[in-house]
This record gives C-alpha cells, sequence and structure tokens, in this order.
C-alpha cells in the first residue's frame, strides 16, 4: 500500500527526492518542514513500502490532495480558538471542517486525555486526504454534499481489498473504496466509526463524525502525540509511507503556525477534486508569488519488474455525470402504516421506503439506512438498532421485523440514504403497556388478621387477556373505603414500603411470566372490622377482595 500511495504522491511531486527537496526548501524559506522520528525509536516504524502491522489502515489511497503547502507562512493569529477570517484561502479551514477538528480534539482531551491529539494534526490529514472536505462542502450538518470516494482498490494500481460492506458506503459491492472526507476503508470505519455530532448516526462522509473516528485511530494504544516518534507512527498507520507521513508532517507544522477560518465552500480545491480547477480565489487577492509551482508528472509509465505496480495516470479520468435515471432525487414513504405494539410484542406494520430518480420513477441499488431513536428499547429483529439495506429492482426496501420492548410511549425510525444529504424519513412508533381484561383470585381462603398482626395467608391473583395469559401486566393495588365512589382508605389493613412505612396503595406491580402476581405481606392495624382490596390492571380489568380484621376466638 505504501508503494502505492508512493506513485500517487509523485502527481504532486514527481519522486520522493523531489518531495524531500521540497521540504528542504520550506526548511529555508520558513515554511514548515517535516521533522522525522528517528526509525530506531519505533518497533512499528518502518520504510516505505513495508507492509503496515495493521492492514485495517483508514486510507485507501486516495488519489487526493498530496501538494506540500505554499512557500509563505500565514500571520499566526492570537491565541483566541475563534480565528480570524482573513488572509489566503489556500492557508484557510472552512468553518465546519474547522469546527469538527477542534471539536474531536475536545471530545478525545476528555475521554484519552494522554494522548494529547493536537487538532492541527487532524487538519493536515484532512489537507492531504480529502482537500479538507473538498473545501468545506458540507451541509449544516456536516455532511458533504456528494460522497467522496477514493479509486476503486481493485489491485490496478492500488491495494486490492475485496467489498466489505457490500456497497453501503462507497457504493461498491466488488472491491472496497476510501471514503469520506478521512478517507477509511469500509472495514475499518465498521471498527472505528464514531457519531462525532450526535445524530444518532456514524457517517464516514461527515466531518464531525470522521474527524473524531480518525481522532480515535490515531490514538490507539498508548500514544502519546506530544512525542514525535508517536505522531509518526501514529501517521504512518494511516498511510505507511514515508512521502506520505512527510506531507502529513509538513501541512502539520503549517497549520501550527497559524492559520485562520474561511467560509464553508470557499476553501482551495484540488483540480483532481474539481473538475480539474480551484476555485476562483477571493475578490482582492491573488495567489502568492512565492508559491513553488507543482511538478510535471513523469510521463514514462513503470516498467514491468522496476520496482512498482502497475503504472497509473497522473490524473484521474473524468467521470461523465450520472443520468436523471441514476441520480438519487428522492427517499420517500412508501406506504408504511401506524406503529403500534404492545411491550414486548412484534409491530405488525413493516417500515418501508422508495428511492425514486430525478425522472421520479424507482432508482435501485440505494443504500438505506434505517435507526431506531428516542427514550426505547425497542430494536430489529436480531437485537439491531440500525440496519442498512439496499432497494431493490423497484426502488424500496423494508426494513427487518421492529419489536417493541417494555418502554411504552413514543420514539422515532429514521430512514436515510446512506451517505447522502437528503432528508430522512421519519416515523414516530408508539409501544403501548401489556394489558389484560380478567383478573382473579388464584384461590378462595379467607383472609383475616388479628389487630397489630400480618395476615397469615399471601394474596395472589392471575390475569388474562382474551383467555391467554397475560405475562407482564401492570397492577395497582389499593385499600380502599365502601361506597358508589371508593377512595384510598386511611384506616385499616395496609403494606409497608422498602423503609417500613405504612402505604395502602402499591403500583408498579407486574404479573410474572405465567400471568400471576403475589402481593407482599399485609398487615392490620388495631382497628378491626372488614375491608376491602381493590386491585386493578393495565386494560381496566378489576377484582376486589375482602380482608377481615377480628380478635381470635377465646
Amino acid at each position: 500500500m505504501a508503494a502505492q500511495f508512493g506513485r500517487r504522491l509523485r502527481r504532486g511531486a514527481t519522486t520522493t527526492a523531489v518531495a524531500a527537496v521540497a521540504v528542504a526548501a520550506l526548511s529555508a524559506s520558513q515554511g514548515p518542514g517535516a521533522v522525522l522520528a528517528s526509525d530506531g525509536g519505533g518497533g512499528d516504524q518502518r520504510t516505505a513500502g513495508s507492509a503496515p502491522s495493521d492492514d485495517s489502515v483508514a486510507t485507501g489511497n486516495s488519489p487526493y490532495y498530496t501538494d506540500l503547502p505554499p512557500l509563505v507562512t500565514p500571520n499566526k493569529p492570537g491565541t483566541s480558538t475563534n480565528l480570524p477570517i482573513t488572509g489566503t484561502a489556500e492557508s484557510g479551514i472552512p468553518a465546519s471542517v474547522l469546527a469538527a477538528y477542534k471539536k474531536a480534539q475536545q471530545s478525545i482531551a476528555s475521554s484519552d486525555a494522554a494522548c494529547r491529539l493536537p487538532w492541527q494534526l487532524l487538519a493536515a490529514i484532512g489537507k492531504v486526504e480529502s482537500g479538507q472536505a473538498r473545501g468545506g462542502r458540507v451541509d449544516a450538518n456536516g455532511t458533504t454534499f456528494s460522497p467522496i470516494l477514493g479509486p476503486v482498490l481493485n489491485g490496478q494500481g492500488f491495494a486490492m481489498i475485496k467489498d466489505t460492506d457490500n456497497g453501503a458506503y462507497d457504493g461498491d459491492s466488488t472491491h472496497d473504496r476510501a471514503v469520506g472526507p478521512m478517507q477509511f476503508i469500509p472495514s475499518t470505519w465498521a471498527t472505528w466509526g464514531q457519531d462525532g455530532n450526535d445524530d444518532g448516526r456514524k457517517d464516514p462522509n461527515n466531518i464531525y463524525d470522521a474527524a473524531l473516528a480518525a481522532g480515535h485511530y490515531l490514538c490507539a494504544g498508548s500514544r502519546d502525540l506530544s512525542l514525535a516518534a508517536d505522531l509518526d507512527r501514529a501517521v504512518l498507520s494511516y498511510n505507511h509511507s514515508n512521502e506520505y507521513l512527510r506531507t502529513v508532517r509538513s501541512w502539520f507544522d503549517y497549520y501550527k503556525r497559524g492559520t485562520h477560518e474561511v467560509p464553508d465552500g470557499t476553501g482551495v480545491v484540488p483540480p483532481s477534486l474539481d473538475g480539474g480547477t480551484d476555485p476562483s480565489p477571493d475578490p482582492g487577492t491573488s495567489p502568492s508569488p512565492t508559491a513553488p509551482a507543482k511538478p510535471k508528472p513523469d510521463p514514462k509509465p513503470s516498467k514491468p519488474g522496476g520496482g512498482s505496480s502497475d503504472p497509473k495516470p497522473s490524473t484521474p479520468p473524468s467521470t461523465p455525470p450520472p443520468k436523471p435515471s441514476q441520480t438519487l432525487a428522492d427517499l420517500e414513504n412508501a406506504g408504511t402504516g401506524a406503529l403500534t405494539a404492545t411491550a414486548g410484542d412484534a409491530f405488525a406494520e413493516r417500515i418501508k421506503v422508495r428511492a425514486e430518480n430525478s425522472l421520479g420513477g424507482p432508482l435501485a441499488k440505494v443504500s438505506v439506512t434505517f435507526t431506531i431513536a428516542g427514550d426505547t428499547d425497542a430494536r430489529f429483529e436480531g437485537g439491531k438498532s440500525a440496519v442498512t439495506l439496499t432497494t431493490g429492482s423497484d426502488g424500496t426496501v423494508t426494513a427487518p421485523v421492529l419489536r417493541a420492548g417494555e418502554t411504552t410511549g413514543e420514539f422515532t425510525v429514521r430512514a436515510i440514504a446512506t451517505g447522502r444529504s437528503l432528508p430522512a424519513v421519519a416515523y414516530t412508533a408508539t409501544v403501548t403497556a401489556r394489558q389484560a381484561d380478567a383478573i382473579a383470585r388464584t384461590d378462595d381462603k379467607a383472609l383475616t388478621a388479628a389487630p397489630g398482626a400480618e395476615f397469615a395467608d399471601a394474596v395472589e391473583v392471575k390475569a388474562t387477556y382474551k383467555g391467554a395469559i397475560a405475562s407482564g401486566v401492570a397492577v395497582t393495588a389499593t385499600m380502599i373505603t365502601d361506597g358508589d365512589t371508593p377512595a384510598e382508605n386511611d384506616k385499616g389493613p395496609y403494606f409497608k414500603d422498602a423503609d417500613g412505612n405504612t402505604v395502602r396503595t402499591l403500583t408498579e406491580l407486574k404479573t410474572d411470566a405465567d400471568g400471576t402476581l403475589r402481593l407482599p405481606k399485609i398487615y392490620a392495624d388495631d382497628t378491626a372490622g372488614t375491608y376491602k382490596l381493590r386491585l386493578t390492571t393495565e386494560g381496566g380489568a378489576t377484582v376486589v377482595i375482602e380482608l377481615t380484621v377480628e380478635a381470635p376466638a377465646a
């Protein structure tokens, strides 16, 4: 993989030697240099071209931004974290992207303070991998307007990685492709993916999610990124290439010298990501006269047996825009009815969505992620809270069976086009409490106790619903007064709470697996007489039981 990246880098710095010379030139002109840790100090730091220690590397050798920073260092801003909107676009970082890097640094500082992750390292990797999410082309939630995909990893000029996600993230069910602004291979994302913007999803095309995942990846093990050797090892674990390390190090040092915030979508975009041209510079500015010209790629392909794999073109081939019939335009409800279920039961209705193209027709092979959100323990079949499936030829896809948990109330299920910025389709689901339409004692023993004593026999009842056992049904037990409008009695038999206090109403009682409920001990006070105990179920079933307090016969 490292050798592949070396070939990719040569498009921006013809050979490793040229990259090294460029770094030296930067150092000589007060630009950021790439000071590498000694190879002798790291067991996992090897030369470019050797195999990494872990094949779940984050990057997929994406042929994106590998140029070194301009020779002119931006003016160093003050110590404020709110960087000014000033300076050239080249030295700026789009607002949402910069916010994502800083949020990731703060999050990891609270969970793994010993790592000492600097946000400038995330910015350096984001610059190299995707030109800061294509110059900050993200929506309000930080998701790229379209997926950022690396080349197909089919062994032709890049590594060979067979599909690991069924095309859910990269749209390729044969081989993998690196995905998102931080260029995660799908199998690596499955392990390291994070929810950086707290929306309940882990999306590699979201800069907040991707930046936090990259931070955790760089902090793996016991690394202390304030140490040069550990920082080098972390970057090499991302892409095991010394050329890659030098380039990331250069941008890292560059951003540490100072940068500034630019509006989203106005950052400098590499030609390979912007149809061959960078966006126009800000009005009133001009390119730095001392910025180095990009070396031309070597026109001669590598020869067989020359120590490198198959040659690659110096620029990626242009991709024609997708046809309207192949463009996802909308995701809509495909006729899903009301979603209601009793606690513990499966929802009879299945959630179904339909993907439409720009012509309003069905669109197949669209990856859709269904996610359960809210205060609920409901889950899809198999115990999952999120599942990703693909639409069929009719453009529809149906979520697995949804099963209610024990938590009652409403929750939400969202369906989104995976990796797209289309609005989610939201469904409200309701879980009702288990019910019983009948409740009765399991025996007919008289319940008596002497004044000041406890009732010797326990009260046991059984609940049913439509003749079947009603398990897990909520029951309320209350000592009541006589009359047409009974109220809680303030004398006579009583229960005790956990602190030994007298109570005459018990809630949060539930029938067990066979529908029965055995009440706690009942105590008599000093007042003799006949009293009533009422038990009411969720669903309205009621039984009234007599309790007698009398002195024992002489």
